[in-house]
């Protein structure tokens, strides 16, 4: 059975939603809380993803509006998408923002899939009241 592969936030935003890798760099860059290295690393490597797979967002773009806890997964055989990871975890460890590997057989119901990845709703929803911690992150600061 085929395992796929996602990084996300350990503990679920305000809204339930476990933020992906992709997006929580991709938060720090927006609050300008990256260093030039880091930054030119993010838009990069952020570049080469675009070039090299489809943003599911751009076959469907209500696939996450219609679905707010869908979140997607690398399939097994996208191991090439993994290579740049380590590069994006060093940004989060950097600036203290957890991120953790999941895997699974069976993440959700699949209601996005390439060659690539595949987007899920997760079988069951987040019981948020049970959940004692959450990710904030202080608003954009303006320059």
């Amino acid at each position: 059975m085929a395992t796929y592969v996602r990084y996300q936030s350990p503990v679920p935003d305000r809204r339930g939603r476990r933020i992906g890798i992709f997006g929580l760099v991709n938060m720090l860059a927006n609050r300008g809380w990256l260093s030039a290295e880091e930054e030119r690393f993010r838009r990069t490597t952020n570049d080469w993803y675009d070039a090299t797979y489809v943003n599911p967002s751009t076959v469907d773009p209500t696939i996450y509006e219609d679905n707010p806890h869908a979140a997607a997964w690398f399939v097994p055989t996208a191991e090439h998408l993994l290579e740049p990871i380590p590069g994006y975890l060093k940004i989060l460890a950097a600036h203290n923002l957890p991120c953790e590997r999941f895997t699974s057989t069976s993440p959700g119901r699949v209601v996005y899939e390439d060659p690539h990845q595949v987007v899920v709703v997760p079988h069951e929803p987040e019981d948020l009241d049970a959940v004692t911690t959450f990710m904030w992150l202080p608003p954009r600061r303006e320059a």
